[in-house]
């Protein structure tokens, strides 16, 4: 029986490469070979993945079809594509009113990408993978779903042209908040690490705020007012506590990512109550997002490549997710699992 390797993940200090069977797709399914699959700040949160645990983790995945059931006819073997890690159904109450993430009828999820190759179910192919455009490499591919939130999370915010935008926590997901935002709005990004700071700086933040400060005093003495929109990109309660007196009247504070359930989080509603100040969540995307996710990448509009800081194959998975944990010299970590 030919086998393939997979990385199973116990918790974040054991994650196993073992063998498994090599599936074969059935008549409406497909055989994808994974390219590229990057390592999500999701991927390393315990407390969201460890009920699931273990599991073979990796949702950000760029591959290539090589073998497709009877039925399928759609795509072909060599075809290079975007899976999508789950998709709606477009007809329940939820997705009709565009809450796409938290469709009711949601049955199929996508295999784990740090593997080798995955079977693609029968929903997904259907209506969550996509073709890659020529000018989207593999390794852009991995962006897409990333993307694709922020997309969705600033207009769940309500962001316009000419506002100003916080953007707490520079990891991944807060620069390309930054990335998003910087050619309509004022980007103020914050962060404890410096060079990551210089980096959104680079990439168009018009003001840094190293978060060891009083975030408050700063914006107010740089910018003047508080922020239109305030995306909360890091889950330290210290960073929601300054969110809570950044955010301008009639803004929005948007969780993009959350404490753990344990964690305890004031809200100040009264306050918020009489400056009409809205609470966010935004975790995932709906296909209009990816649809604009492919778009923004295909046109050069966002660009991706200076973020990727290490590619890693499989065998050393351990070291990516140690280098993500550990937020110092990585931003974008892409295990290559057939190389």
């Amino acid at each position: 029986m030919v086998q393939l390797k997979v990385a199973v993940w116990y918790n974040n200090k054991d994650i196993r490469i073992e063998d498994v069977p090599k599936p074969k797709p059935g008549p409406r399914e497909m055989l994808v070979k994974v390219i590229s699959c990057g390592i999500c700040g999701s991927d390393i949160v315990e407390w969201y993945r460890l009920p699931r645990a273990p599991l073979v983790p990796g949702h950000e995945i760029g591959g290539e079809v090589v073998e497709t059931g009877e039925l399928i006819k759609k795509y072909k073997p060599g075809d290079r594509v975007f899976v999508a890690p789950k998709v709606p159904c477009m007809k329940c109450s939820y997705c009709k009113n565009g809450h796409y993430p938290i469709c009711s009828n949601i049955k199929d999820r996508m295999p784990g990408g740090f593997s080798e190759f995955i079977i693609v179910p029968e929903s997904l192919v259907e209506h969550g993978t996509y073709l890659l455009p020529d000018k989207i490499s593999y390794d852009q591919s991995t962006f897409i779903e990333p993307i694709a939130c922020a997309v969705r999370a600033q207009q769940l915010a309500e962001l316009q042209r000419n506002q100003t935008i916080l953007v707490m926590g520079c990891g991944m997901s807060g620069l390309i908040h930054v990335k998003l935002a910087k050619k309509k709005c004022k980007i103020i990004a914050v962060d404890i690490n410096k060079k990551r700071l210089e980096f959104a700086k680079r990439i168009g933040a018009d003001i840094l705020i190293d978060a060891a400060e009083n975030i408050h005093e700063r914006l107010i003495a740089e910018n003047t007012k508080k922020a239109d929109v305030v995306v909360l990109c890091t889950s330290a309660l210290s960073a929601i506590k300054q969110a809570w007196t950044c955010v301008d009247k009639g803004g929005a504070v948007v969780f993009f990512a959350v404490p753990g359930p344990d964690e305890k989080v004031f809200i100040p509603i009264n306050e918020f109550w009489t400056n009409e100040i809205r609470i966010l969540t935004s975790y995932y995307c709906g296909p209009p997002d990816i649809a604009e996710a492919i778009n923004l990448i295909e046109t050069g509009t966002i660009i991706i490549d200076d973020m990727i800081t290490h590619k890693l194959p499989l065998n050393n998975i351990s070291k990516g997710f140690q280098l993500v944990m550990d937020a110092n010299t990585s931003i974008k970590v892409i295990i290559t699992p057939n190389e």
